[in-house]
């Protein structure tokens, strides 16, 4: 059986966290995952619909083909794992810490994240539009080439991040650092901003803003 060890992200040089153990092609449908404990554990076309999580760690996980959907997290952590291929339609995330995991063609209707930290997260070209995150850290998370129309990031700390050629048409922005930003590098139109960062990327466009 063969398991991951160190397999390459060829879209970024991702190597992924070296595993120990794979579960593969198993039902989890629906369970409950309460503070269980994961490290270097490969999963692998796993059905983890509906489950629920509430304190639960993996680290270094792998994560490939796994079925996410309807699931609820609650302050759970995910560190430094890698999802590749993995569906995430309206699984809800609050409080979670996602701090270095990579995302790679996966796909994520509905998904909804409230608080927590995703600094550092790769989500680089990923299919975001719709989905919604508010009250959440993602300090220099890479969303190079991310597509998020029609998507909430309100009140999301965006210090740092990577948003170059990233499509915002109609995402509600409101409360969001946004001093990362290039305005010319990234598809604005009918985005939803605040005063605050109006007056930013006009300042960034090289306006001079005056108040009478």
């Amino acid at each position: 059986m063969r398991d991951a060890r160190g397999m390459t992200d060829r879209r970024r040089g991702r190597v992924e966290p070296e595993t120990d153990t794979t579960v593969r092609s198993e039902d989890w449908d629906g369970r409950d995952l309460t503070g269980e404990r994961h490290e270097r554990v490969a999963f692998i076309d796993v059905d983890l619909t509906e489950t629920v999580t509430r304190g639960t760690v993996f680290t270094d996980c792998v994560f490939r083909g796994v079925r996410f959907n309807a699931s609820a997290h609650t302050n759970t952590a995910f560190t430094n794992c890698a999802f590749t291929r993995c569906a995430f339609f309206d699984a809800t995330f609050t409080g979670c810490k996602l701090v270095g995991s990579a995302f790679d063609a996966c796909t994520y209707g509905l998904l909804k994240v409230s608080g927590g930290d995703w600094s550092f997260a790769e989500l680089a070209r990923a299919d975001l539009g719709g989905a919604s995150f508010e009250d959440v850290r993602m300090r220099e998370a890479d969303l190079t080439g991310a597509r998020l129309g029609g998507a909430t990031l309100r009140n999301v700390d965006l210090s740092g991040a990577a948003l170059h050629r990233a499509d915002l048409t109609g995402c509600d922005l409101r409360g969001s650092d946004l001093s990362a930003l290039d305005p010319l590098s990234v598809e604005l139109k009918d985005a939803v901003i605040d005063l605050t960062q109006a007056v930013m990327i006009a300042t960034a466009l090289g306006l001079e803003v005056r108040s009478e």
